[in-house]
This record gives structure tokens, sequence and C-alpha cells, in this order.
């Protein structure tokens, strides 16, 4: 029964359609490894591998494996680092980002302030936050005088608080009316500027979006325009997504974008609260021209998410050294599909709800 579980939450992701009980199983792949390294070892020990029903086990067991091995390698610490290690820079090179989904209905507001003022982060993005999270945020305007704010009640607000100047800020809605993203640009302390996407699309579950078709467009909308404006970018956000999947890895082919946790680790920052269910659903991707000095998953606040901290040095002149993914003509195609898709689930479904 272990075999044919593991089997299943392995095979079934390899269709590619956008239905919620089949992306699901994107999400868990580190504990389904883990199970399926148990299922390996009962049959190591309980059954005869040579022949009849513990040789087909086996069969279908070890490509079982080899396919969560494959997707979640790449965060490993063994793995190649895909940004270098940014070693000497100056302070007016780097911008450090702190980005936590707060949890609506949670109030230790306290606990997330103490964080922001022990790691002074240039920028602060919370996702989720309601009326009630703008106004205890206030508190952080005296050191952050430059803000875009769009707090809701349906679990997709976004608060964004910044030290240094922000260029021709807009909210815009590119898929679902009610779930929000923002567009930037930020002036850095040495002058230069470099865009910032805050996205944070709708799950794939049968609580919110059916499929996971607004989610992909939504993240391939973006990659898209990253693209083609060919300029320094940060994308940050809650994805609902995890790091491996076959979207994600879609997102980086479009932009072009890195990600600073291969090699490094998968910075697991959902589920806080459930240690053996966690998964890298919060992100940061950039272009090449920077290099990464500091990622570190945070402390949890009350949140079911864990709040991260990265810092970035912007160094230009080794965007060459840093080769960015790409896309190839199959690539381009399904990219064209699931915008596509997700357009049409819009049209068709009802509007995110609310607690």
């Amino acid at each position: 029964m272990l075999v044919a579980v593991v089997a299943a939450a392995s095979y079934l992701p390899l269709i590619r359609r956008e239905a919620w009980w089949i992306r699901v199983f994107d999400f868990p792949r580190l504990q389904i490894l883990a199970l399926g390294l148990v299922a390996l070892a009962a049959l190591v020990c309980f059954r005869d591998l040579r022949a009849g029903s513990g040789a087909l086990a086996l069969a279908v067991l070890l490509p079982a494996l080899l396919i969560q091995v494959h997707r979640i390698y790449p965060y490993t610490p063994v793995a190649p680092k895909e940004v270098i290690a940014a070693r000497d820079f100056r302070p007016e090179e780097t911008l450090a980002l702190f980005v936590a989904n707060v949890l609506m209905g949670n109030r230790e507001s306290g606990r997330l302030l103490d964080l922001v003022r022990a790691y002074r982060p240039d920028v602060v993005l919370l996702l989720e936050p309601d009326a009630w999270w703008e106004e205890r945020m206030r508190a952080l305007e005296a050191s952050y005088p430059y803000a875009v704010k769009d707090p809701r009640d349906n679990r997709y607000g976004m608060l964004l608080y910044s030290r240094l100047p922000l260029v021709d800020p807009e909210i815009r809605f590119l898929v679902r009316e009610g779930v929000p993203s923002m567009h930037m640009r930020i002036r850095l302390r040495s002058g230069a500027a470099a865009w910032l996407y805050c996205i944070h699309p709708e799950p794939p579950s049968p609580t919110e979006a059916e499929t996971s078709a607004p989610r992909d467009a939504e993240l391939l909308i973006v990659g898209r325009e990253v693209k083609d404006r060919d300029a320094p970018t940060i994308v940050t956000g809650d994805l609902n997504d995890v790091a491996w999947s076959y979207t994600t890895t879609l997102f980086q082919k479009t932009s072009g974008l890195l990600d600073p946790r291969k090699g490094r680790g998968m910075f697991n920052t959902f589920h806080a609260r459930i240690p053996l269910m966690r998964w890298p659903l919060d992100h940061v991707f950039h272009s090449n021209h920077f290099l990464v000095a500091e990622l570190r998953r945070l402390p949890a606040f009350g949140s079911d998410h864990f709040p991260f901290f990265v810092r970035l040095a912007f160094r230009p002149d080794v965007a060459t050294v840093q080769e960015e993914p790409s896309a190839g003509a199959e690539d381009r195609e399904e990219a064209d599909r699931k915008i596509r898709a997700g357009r049409e689930a819009e049209r068709s479904g009802p509007p995110p709800a609310g607690d």
C-alpha cells in the first residue's frame, strides 16, 4: 500500500494539468521521498525482490524515488550554486528585503515588528494584511518613509515599506480581480535602479482556486514582462508554489531570473506550525545583476509562514558570469497555453473569497 501511495504521488505530477488534486503533489516532495525510503527499507527487509510482487514493487518504487531526488536535489547544499556569494561589496550596493506572510487572522504584530527592527531591512513586504495589520504597521512609517499599501480582508492584501525611494509604484491585477500585485522601481543607495515585483497568486486547492491556472498565468505574465524589460529585477512574494515545481522552473526559464536558494538549501517557509509538513512557498528571484550576500529563514512570529530575509549586492559586472535560465520553443508554447488557461479560468471563476 505504501509503495502505491508513493508511486501515485510521484507519477501524477508528471501530468501537465492544472487540477488542484494533481498539483498538490508538487508540494511535499521531501515527505514523499521519506515515505518512499521507508517503503524501500520494508521491501528489502521483508520481501523477496528477485521475483513476483516484490520485484514489481521495487520496479515501481525506484523510479518514483529518483523523480523526487531529481526535483529536490538542486535545493540541497551539495548541489551547484546558481548565484555567486557576494564577498567584497560596498554598503551602497546592497538591498535587504524582509518578506513575511502575516496570516490575516494572526494578531502577533509585536513579534513581527521586533524581527523587522532586529534585521533592519531596506524593504519590508507583508502579505495577507487586512486593515488591522495596516494600522499596527504604522509604527514602521518613521523609519520607512516610502510605502505602497493595499490591505484587504480576502487574504490577498499587501503592504510594502521602504527606506529607499520608490519610482512609479503601481498596484495591478494581472489575472484575477481581488488578487493584487505590486510593480515598481527602487532606487538603490548607489543611484542605480532595479525593478521590484511583489506577487501573491491564489493557490490551487478545493477551497480557493480549483486549478493552478490563475497562479501559473500570473507567474508567467510577470516572467515575460521581466524578460522583455531586460533590466535589473527582483521578484518576491508568496508564490503559492514550491521552488522545484514545473511551473516555477518554467517561470525561471521565461524570466531569465536566478534562484539564490539553489545549492544553499530549501529554506522551507511553510508550515511554521507543523514541522513535518514544510516546503518553500515564499520566494525571491533576481536577475544576474545581483549576488547574494545573505539569505536566511527567520524565527516564527505567529503566522503559518516563517518570514525570510535576503541581502543582495548589485554587481552588474558579473552579469555575464552568472548564466541565466532560458526558454526553448516548447517552453514558450507551454507558457502561452498556461497564460490562456489562467485568463479563461478568471472569466469563468468566482472572485477570491475572504475568511
